[in-house]
């Protein structure tokens, strides 16, 4: 087949799942063409069977604004008639689907159907699109497209809720590619020394240091930790908290026990220097970062929400608590750590939970096996909505 994707290319998961999608379609033998404004950074641009095609957006006196929705869909209605493509597949909603919508119009004017696929992937649902000022063309895109995913049964059952769809939505649960995200050998006991000294635990944080994020709740729940055992912090990623979480460090006295990485490309070659992960979101529609970690045999220590509980197996493959129950993680974390039993057990079933349900070899054919079926359907004149 031949796929155009459109995401945020950012670090924020949607992009990270769309781009890692695109290339496992592409290395099943599809051609993929990302169509957005700026190159998907997990993308390194030797990929082959991928071709990128930028969005530019006109920046005229006349507009605020520059009209990027309207940019987007006239980059994709081209790249769909030059290079003949079967599907456009978006993700987060908004403003792709609207898009995404006009590039279909555009091409059926011209007597081609370019059917188009909607995944949801958190805030386009849960925060942005319950915006009045976004509602009613949300709840109309998702309409209107070909096919809805969802990355996990808590946000299918929100739209539903939330949006008052009647239409079928799939869920097709986020993924991690087994062989890439792995626990690493007899190297890491080296690596690992980069961030801590053989006697010291290694925990780990992975997000957009968004406030949905809590990461002064890992800082909390690092510094009752810290007071107990020897541990270092490793927190990947960058974003609007990052100064108060540094403060906060500071405040402590931890912040020489904090190491503050930012955005990094290679996380699959940090996370299994780790030995466990903090993630006390506030809401969290799958838990991506968690299930990377699960992959490299490090389990997590999360909140019980959103799609979460749909990953993590409370007392097996990780531990759940309520939002804000620092005292209750880090001591949950102390258990873990100081128990090397019972640690290695939690990461091997954590591994064997992406292995045996999250793995690419098993997401990625079912993505494929629906995309047939919407171009199929598409071409009897028929959407899933119908």
């Amino acid at each position: 087949m031949k796929i155009g994707i459109t995401c945020y290319p950012t670090y924020g998961g949607s992009g990270v799942v769309a781009t890692e999608l695109g290339i496992e379609l592409a290395a099943a033998g599809h051609q993929v063409h990302f169509i957005t404004y700026s190159q998907p950074f997990r993308l390194t641009g030797r990929e082959k069977g991928i071709f990128y095609h930028e969005v530019p957006v006109s920046n005229y006196p006349l507009f605020e604004y520059p009209p990027y929705d309207l940019a987007l869909a006239t980059r994709m209605y081209e790249v769909a008639e030059y290079y003949e493509l079967d599907l456009l597949h978006v993700h987060y909603a908004i403003p792709h689907s609207v898009s995404a919508l006009l590039a279909r119009q555009m091409l059926a004017a011209r007597g081609r159907h370019l059917p188009f696929v909607t995944t949801l992937h958190g805030t386009d649902i849960t925060l942005v699109g319950l915006d009045r000022s976004y509602l009613p063309i949300t709840r109309f895109a998702i309409e209107q497209s070909d096919g809805v995913t969802s990355i996990s049964n808590y946000l299918r059952e929100r739209t539903i809720k939330e949006f008052g769809i009647t239409r079928e939505i799939e869920v097709i649960s986020n993924f991690v590619n087994c062989d890439f995200y792995t626990p690493l050998g007899q190297e890491r006991a080296e690596r690992r020394s980069r961030f801590a000294t053989s006697d010291e635990k290694l925990l780990v944080h992975l997000s957009n240091f968004r406030p949905v994020k809590r990461v002064g709740d890992v800082i909390e729940v690092f510094a009752r930790v810290a007071e107990k055992i020897p541990a270092r912090l490793l927190l990947i990623g960058d974003g609007p908290d990052r100064s108060s979480a540094e403060w906060l460090a500071h405040s402590k006295g931890i912040q020489h026990r904090v190491h503050f990485l930012g955005k990094q490309d290679s996380v699959n070659e940090l996370l299994p220097l780790a030995d466990l992960m903090i993630m006390p979101s506030e809401l969290e529609s799958f838990g991506l970062a968690a299930l990377e970690a699960m992959a490299c045999c490090v389990p997590a220590i999360a909140t019980r929400v959103g799609g979460v509980p749909e990953l993590i197996e409370d007392g097996k493959n990780g531990r759940l608590f309520p939002v804000g129950a620092i005292d209750e993680m880090a001591a949950a974390a102390l258990d873990l750590l100081t128990d090397d039993e019972k640690l290695n057990a939690m990461a091997a079933t954590a591994r064997q939970t992406a292995q045996q349900r999250f793995c690419t070899t098993r997401i990625i054919p079912a993505y494929e096996r629906y995309y047939e079926r919407v171009i199929e359907r598409s071409a009897k004149g028929v959407s899933d909505g119908s």
